[in-house]
């Protein structure tokens, strides 16, 4: 079996079709929480646990979120940044004071143990671009938030580019989403499976493609 397929599906099961129903059932179960008073306290733990240790990002909560409450679109994409950058600082702790002990079991479980012990030499030249690339696209901000830490970069520097690499990242999703939310509703309908797919490929490729280059 081709090695990186491998890797695919024992790192990433949720890319298996038998449990692309299991998605389906926990979008609409968010599109019928979404109305609950403490919504968006689920939304801000789910973000702020993603930034330090949790494999499912608040995307996947924020979408159906908003979908459900278009008007509440740029609250939940304030929530999630705040809740992400907070944890993120809890991922740079990670990484600056306890590596060892917590920050290389969360790295090792993506695989990537031998793809960070080589990565100070980039960290120290483009710390603050990894840091803006990470916290806009799919990749695992975590990883980021413990290298940080690891390789000591500037701490205010890293909150700064934090609060505007999510907050683009969750504001773009929000707007989209308010100006085109029955459309992407109808969409996201018809084509789930298919986006499910198409996030978690972007997710893999991106950690692949610091695993393997």
């Amino acid at each position: 079996q081709n090695p990186v397929t491998s890797v695919v599906w024992v790192r990433f099961p949720l890319l298996l079709p038998k449990n692309m129903n299991i998605l389906r059932r926990s979008y609409n179960w968010t599109l019928n929480k979404s109305a609950h008073k403490n919504a968006s306290w689920f939304l801000g733990i789910v973000s702020f646990m993603e930034s330090s240790f949790f494999p499912i990002p608040p995307d996947i909560i924020l979408i159906p979120m908003i979908i459900a409450k278009r008007a509440r679109a740029w609250f939940y994409a304030f929530v999630c940044t705040i809740s992400s950058v907070a944890g993120g600082l809890i991922g740079y702790a990670i990484g600056y004071f306890f590596y060892s002990v917590i920050g290389s079991f969360i790295v090792d479980l993506y695989g990537l143990s031998n793809s960070f012990d080589s990565f100070e030499d980039y960290y120290n030249k483009y710390g603050i671009w990894i840091v803006l690339g990470a916290g806009f696209t799919p990749f695992p901000f975590k990883f980021i938030t413990i290298a940080s830490g690891v390789f000591n970069l500037n701490l205010i520097q890293f909150t700064v580019v934090a609060i505007f690499a999510r907050g683009l990242r969750f504001y773009l999703l929000a707007t989209l989403l308010y100006i085109f939310g029955n459309s992407i509703k109808v969409m996201i309908d018809k084509y789930f499976n298919l986006l499910a797919s198409l996030f978690f490929v972007l997710l893999v490729g991106s950690i692949l493609l610091v695993k393997f280059v």
